[in-house]
């Protein structure tokens, strides 16, 4: 069915098409409070994740956090490409991604804020209030139905988180041939403009992963896609608060 179409490539039509083919009987369906609950839990995870990463830090041991700050990067992209081929395995894997991802944010995170300590002291604090402030914002405009998510803004997202991938990877393969693409990382006008559009189809993401779930829900699919659910929605939430940290640091450094 097509309501299943998601920006997020880990909530997909045929994802939830394939849990609905086992029997949910045997192990109970999903539902929307055991989703939310299971995302309470690697949130927890995230932030276990975060602050090792960030302990370490300050314990000025660099080695290691760059080691486990590469381990998080492609720790979590390995997790995360199984738990897609696999949701089955989301219980097993979505609380070893959003561990990984920690250590991955909460290095970056780190180094970003000992960078900006003195002109822009609250950096950080600022990404995780503004990532939650614009989650909760969208759960809020999607619960009372004030953004829909019709067909239409269903594939103008996707097609724009689409290109949002393309573009981003041909801008990493132009990095491996020498070639600068300063407009992505200096604190032009058009740099964060790019950045404010992201963060907006970020954003925007968050209600097709609302809708995604619900719909879940709603079909009866397989307990364990709550798991599932649970990872699809912090695979989003995690892309917001980079794409949020990117655009603070261009704004600040503008000053």
């Amino acid at each position: 069915m097509a309501i299943f179409k998601s920006g997020n490539p880990t909530l997909t039509q045929k994802m939830f098409d394939k849990s609905l083919s086992i029997d949910a009987d045997m192990q109970g369906t999903m539902s929307v409070r055991g989703t939310i609950n299971k995302f309470g839990f690697l949130m927890l995870m995230i932030i276990a994740g975060a602050a090792y990463n960030w302990h370490m830090f300050e314990e000025a041991k660099q080695s290691t956090v760059t080691t486990l700050m590469m381990v998080g990067i492609f720790g979590g992209l390995i997790t995360a490409i199984a738990i897609s081929f696999k949701p089955n395995w989301a219980s097993y894997l979505a609380p070893l991604y959003a561990l990984l991802e920690g250590l991955f944010i909460g290095g970056i995170s780190a180094i970003l804020n000992a960078a900006f300590a003195k002109q822009y002291p609250g950096l950080i604090m600022q990404a995780v209030g503004l990532t939650f402030g614009v989650a909760i914002a969208m759960f809020l405009l999607y619960n009372f139905r004030i953004i829909k998510a019709t067909e239409r803004f269903k594939s103008v997202i996707f097609t724009a988180t689409l290109g949002i991938g393309i573009f981003y990877l041909l801008t990493m393969v132009l990095r491996l041939f020498g070639v600068n693409v300063s407009f992505m990382t200096d604190s032009s006008l058009l740099s964060i403009g790019i950045s404010l559009f992201i963060v907006a189809i970020a954003a925007l993401n968050l209600i097709l992963d609302f809708d995604m779930i619900e719909q879940g829900a709603e079909r009866g699919a397989p307990k364990f896609m709550e798991w599932y659910g649970a990872f699809g929605l912090l695979v989003t939430l995690v892309w917001l608060y980079l794409e949020i940290l990117r655009l603070l640091s261009k704004l600040n450094s503008r000053n």
